[in-house]
């Protein structure tokens, strides 16, 4: 700020009242009155009753700078639970189709034995897909699927006009034969090329082998393993080729076509090709080579050990990176209170997230807890884990780390089943299943009492607004019974549920509150806004004021040295 002083004195020793300020620089004197209006700092006066104006928006701007502080603390926990959220995802065990892709523990993974000293990777791999049943399967090779291949007479040159024309038909028993029309300017490249364009509808692909630097041959082959070459040579082309003799046969056939053929547990299969997906649900079985006598491969699926291994690293990994967020919120200054960094510290959406998240890793079934898989606490709450102890359990007992993490369902009949779950029923209820006289479900009751479940269909439906919101079960029964449901939400399945009601992008805690702060902030700018807008309106008053005020201090000064010259003439005289 300006410093301003005025003190001015005219020749008839008026005196006008000044102001006084001073600014780090130091003090300076402004004329805020005069009567010499070329010495009155009008500007800077309008500017300090402007600025006067707009210091009561420096509270919004400060409430303003406050809430983003915050709302960017509130989004740093939200990230941070949404990458924990991810990896609970894995471990928590779906229960329907929509949420089986993200289920580590449905993953399933080949594991190979050679038997016999065979080469299993030259041999044979396996893929399962997710969900395939668990097993163990004997395997041997007999034969491998192989294409059908034969070959032309040689040729000098490949781009050569050969002199040949007339039509052939191409395709493979069982298929959909072609004609290909040769001209006499087409050469051994060109009729490959005129061939492979109707590929697709024939299975014939053509290539020109160059055997060397003068000679080459055409290859015709089956586009897929198993399937025999089929000719037609009316003008006689294919024969003067060399592809057939003067009695139709091929004249050199390269390779056989012929079909796979191996045994599962003993059982002898025959494929078209060396990928076989239809054997076994979920399970592909790759062809490379054959085994001998008394040689096999055995084949288990089973769950994919390493992928769940993975996972759990994941989430400890997770956990530790939220923990390390919470702890920067809940440090202490040096002279008492929260560090300027502890933006949300004693913030109590924060602490009550916190301190689920506490509970739910201290979650415990069957007197087995984290300690059982490996994993504890250090004295600061950081997860740690012992690759040992998870690498044994993961082999010995996987079920055990499935059922610590996940979501368990058990019904006392086959013919009740969960598609979806919801996440306040009590761990243990009673359903009263009664069906009509055509064995049609037609009414549920939970431990005596109606109006929990809705029915539809083969469908048992939680109602909105009830402990079993969320929950639909499945009847494929026909009789009324009464059935025992007993559920346990492991460690992933509380911590994935408590993290959705955080950071539900419809009405979870953290969302709530930065969409409230985020609207305080608009009202806060809005405040500002009119504040600025009649400051401003202020000040373009005032200009115009002091613009005409100056006006008329210009005519009284031109009206008073006028009366002043005439009285000094009249002194004179």
């Amino acid at each position: 700020m300006s410093s301003v002083t005025s003190a001015t004195t005219s020749s008839t020793a008026s005196t006008t009242a000044s102001s006084t300020s001073t600014s780090s620089s130091g003090s300076t004197s402004t004329n805020y009155a005069s009567t010499d209006t070329s010495s009155i700092d009008w500007d800077g006066l309008v500017e300090e009753l402007y600025q006067a104006k707009l210091a009561k928006a420096d509270t919004y701007e400060t409430k303003i700078t406050n809430n983003e502080t915050k709302i960017a603390a509130y989004q740093d926990a939200a990230s941070l639970l949404s990458t924990l959220q991810d990896t609970a995802s894995a471990l928590r065990v779906a229960t329907d189709s929509s949420g089986s892709g993200d289920d580590v523990f449905n993953e399933r993974t080949a594991y190979l034995t050679s038997v016999g000293n065979v080469d299993t990777d030259s041999t044979l791999s396996v893929s399962a897909e997710a969900g395939a049943e668990t097993g163990s399967y004997s395997i041997t090779v007999k034969q491998l699927a192989t294409a059908h291949k034969v070959a032309s007479g040689s040729y000098a040159s490949s781009s050569s006009d050969l002199s040949l024309s007339g039509s052939i038909t191409l395709g493979v028993e069982g298929g959909t034969a072609v004609t290909i029309d040769v001209t006499e300017d087409m050469s051994l490249s060109e009729i490959a090329t005129a061939i492979n364009k109707q590929n697709a509808t024939s299975g014939i692909k053509a290539t020109v082998l160059k055997v060397s630097d003068s000679s080459y041959e055409l290859i015709l082959t089956s586009s897929e393993t198993g399937q025999t070459i089929s000719v037609g040579d009316p003008d006689g082309v294919l024969q003067s080729l060399g592809v057939i003799d003067e009695e139709g046969a091929f004249a050199d056939e390269l390779q056989t076509a012929q079909n796979a053929i191996f045994t599962v547990d003993g059982v002898t299969i025959t494929r078209s090709t060396n990928d076989i997906n239809d054997v076994i649900d979920g399970v592909t079985f790759y062809l490379y080579s054959t085994t001998t006598d008394n040689q096999s491969i055995t084949v288990e699926i089973g769950q994919n050990l390493s992928d769940i291994k993975s996972a759990v690293i994941a989430f400890v990994d997770a956990y530790n990176a939220y923990r390390e967020w919470a702890i920067s919120q809940q440090q202490v200054a040096t002279g008492g209170g929260a560090s300027a960094d502890s933006v949300l510290f004693g913030d109590a959406s924060i602490r009550s997230i916190n301190q689920q998240v506490a509970s739910a890793l201290n979650f415990s079934l069957d007197e087995a807890s984290i300690s059982a898989i490996g994993l504890s606490f250090d004295e600061n709450n950081y997860l740690e884990y012992d690759e040992d102890t998870l690498d044994d359990i993961l082999l010995e007992d996987p079920d055990r780390v499935q059922q610590l993490f996940g979501y368990t369902f058990e019904s006392s009949s086959s013919d009740v089943g969960v598609l979806y779950r919801g996440t306040s029923a009590p761990s243990t209820f009673q359903l009263g299943i009664t069906v009509d006289e055509s064995g049609a479900l037609s009414s549920v009751t939970v431990n005596g009492e109606s109006g929990l479940f809705t029915v539809s269909g083969s469908r048992i439906k939680g109602v909105a607004g009830t402990a079993y919101e969320g929950y639909t079960l499945v009847f494929t029964g026909s009789t009324s019974q009464t059935v025992t449901i007993n559920q346990a939400s492991g460690i992933a399945e509380q911590i994935y549920n408590l993290v959705d009601s955080a950071i539900n992008s419809d009405d979870g805690t953290l969302t709530t509150i930065v969409t409230n702060l985020t609207e305080k902030n608009d009202d806060y700018q809005d405040q500002i806004d009119t504040i600025t807008s009649r400051a401003e309106t202020y000040r373009d008053n005032l200009t115009t004021r002091y613009a005409r005020l100056q006006a008329s201090i210009s005519t009284a000064q031109s009206t008073l040295a006028y009366l002043q010259a005439l009285l000094d003439a009249k002194s004179s005289s």
